[in-house]
């Protein structure tokens, strides 16, 4: 049984998100992840995607060890070695060699709710430099939309996130397109996941 930290969100969401991105994505690419965590989805996806090379990144270096101990226990080759990323930081990563490819897919789960608003922006920003042409941002969790009635496991969810932390919060999906329309993204698809959350696919606009 292994010790490494655990997420059990993670463990329940993999499948289906897996499920939609092996839909969404082509055969082959080269993806990057923002805030892996514990490692637990880059290596449900690399196993399920095995034409992808995948690259975990997380803001706290504490993780990066676990991540790619998970990674090694499950024996996968096409996962690179997890790097210290910070979404606001102008550069990514802002530690050691900044990356030198793009990426067909950068794939974001449950942050933009758990971080600062200048967080969007940035995740943006950050994926208008480093997509490929034909490349996509999928985020993952929840929103608010308008004229969509909000889930009162979702309401409270907001209420604690922001008694946490005021600059915490679910986000208005409206203003999240609207950060992405400022880096030239248009929303591409629209997916309604379990749980009250969405899976999003974000790519250049014309």
């Amino acid at each position: 049984m292994s010790n490494l930290p655990f997420s059990p969100a993670a463990d329940r969401n993999k499948a289906p998100i897996l499920e939609r991105l092996q839909a969404v994505l082509p055969a082959q690419g080269a993806a990057l992840e923002i805030a892996s965590g514990t490692g637990q989805h880059a290596v449900w996806f690399a196993a399920g995607l095995p034409g992808w090379h995948w690259q975990p990144t997380d803001f706290e270096a504490q993780a990066l060890p676990a991540i790619n101990a998970r990674v090694a226990e499950a024996g996968l080759s096409r996962v690179a070695p997890a790097r210290r990323l910070d979404v606001l930081a102008p550069q990514w990563p802002a530690e050691g060699p900044a990356f030198s490819t793009l990426f067909d897919a950068i794939y974001c789960a449950n942050l933009l709710h758990i971080a600062p608003w200048a967080t969007c922006a940035a995740l943006m920003q950050g994926a208008k430099r480093h997509l490929a042409p034909g490349g996509v941002l999928i985020t993952y969790g929840p929103y608010l939309e308008h004229g969509v009635p909000t889930s009162p496991g979702n309401l409270a969810f907001d209420a604690s996130l922001r008694a946490n932390d005021p600059d915490w919060g679910i986000r208005q999906l409206a203003h999240v397109t609207e950060q992405a329309q400022h880096a030239r993204l248009a929303l591409l698809q629209r997916h309604a996941m379990p749980s009250n959350n969405l899976l999003l696919v974000w790519g250049r606009q014309p």
